[in-house]
């Protein structure tokens, strides 16, 4: 009886290394060549604008990666209530982020989470990525939605607090809060209605503005002062926080006069906008003075087969509509560009 195998042509690999390269170094190299297929679209960042932007080019039969430093879904995962997303009449942030997700996932868009990369080459007909273990990805294409991530206030004992105290989730930390006082700092949509959602757990809510009026939608605003919960110090700013093994107080300053205040509280939650996620990028792409990525209308960065989508692109409105239509925009402009390579 004659016996025939099968070799897998990856793992065939593991039977041309010599004896003295040991089995991790003939892993290593099985799990590059792997990698080294090269996509027509790379998408660094997982959240709204990059998951867009994978189900449009998936869809399209581009071969899709996307490469995501953390889980997938970005800040939005974080948000409790999207009550204003077209045909959608209400959901959160985590069920639609998985969503997307999976209609990525479906489209044969292939999901890479938790890998950091350390080493960037995007100019060229190929682009490549180092990945922390090794592993090099190959792409023709690459768009950049990096997102972005809290702004901190920056004051003495912000620090010190981080996770007992201070927050920048409400969804995340809302229920650690039941029955005390909190305080919510800023006045945009997000941090009133962040103020709003943890009413539901907080037996009081203070919210902390630097300015004399909110920069929310009308609505918004009208809903935060409606809530019996919720109490306003307005013009002014949270100087320092303090307490003990917890966060006892916080130190508030009405910026007009310069005049401070003691104010016992138990959590304080940070709502004040992000800051782009672009680190390492300083040198590849031209960022504004804000850190952002420069783009045009086509969401092209300037380096042909570059593109950027998202909250780490110069813009004025973070939305996640804003965001997923963004990332549909470079995913179309990413097929042309390889169209018109043909």
């Amino acid at each position: 009886m004659s016996l025939k195998l099968n070799f897998n042509p990856d793992f065939s690999m593991f039977l041309n290394c010599r004896a003295y390269y040991s089995a991790a170094v003939c892993l290593k190299s099985a799990k590059n060549k792997i990698m080294n297929d090269i996509f027509d679209v790379a998408i660094i960042g997982g959240g709204p604008a990059g998951l867009t932007a994978g189900i449009y080019s998936s869809r399209a039969k581009l071969s899709t990666v996307i490469i995501n430093e953390g889980s997938f879904g970005g800040q939005v995962v974080m948000t409790n209530e999207v009550a204003n997303y077209p045909g959608v009449e209400q959901t959160n942030g985590y069920i639609l982020a998985n969503t997307m997700k999976k209609q990525a996932k479906e489209f044969g868009c292939k999901l890479m989470s938790n890998v950091k990369i350390v080493k960037y080459q995007i100019t060229g007909d190929v682009k490549t990525f180092e990945l922390e273990d090794g592993r090099i990805v190959k792409s023709k294409t690459v768009i950049f939605s990096t997102g972005g991530k809290p702004r901190y206030l920056g004051v003495p004992g912000e620090d010190i607090y981080k996770g007992s105290g201070v927050s920048y989730c409400a969804t995340c930390d809302g229920d650690f809060f039941t029955g005390k006082e909190i305080i919510v700092v800023g006045g945009g949509n997000s941090a009133l209605e962040e103020a709003g959602t943890l009413t539901n757990f907080a037996s009081k809510v203070t919210v902390v503005h630097q300015f004399d009026n909110f920069q929310a939608f009308p609505a918004v605003i009208d809903e935060a002062k409606a809530n019996p919960k919720i109490e306003f110090i307005m013009e002014s700013r949270i100087a320092e926080l303090s307490g003990d093994e917890s966060l006892r107080k916080a130190i508030i300053e009405h910026i007009p006069s310069g005049k401070k205040s003691e104010m016992k509280i138990d959590g304080v939650f940070v709502f004040i906008g992000y800051v782009p996620n672009t680190e390492g990028l300083e040198s590849l792409l031209t960022l504004n003075q804000n850190s952002e990525i420069v783009v045009d209308s086509e969401m092209n960065a300037g380096i042909p087969g570059v593109f950027a989508a998202g909250d780490c692109i110069a813009k004025r409105y973070r939305q996640i509509t804003t965001a997923v239509s963004d990332g549909t925009i470079a995913a179309l402009s990413a097929a042309d560009y390889l169209r018109n390579q043909k």
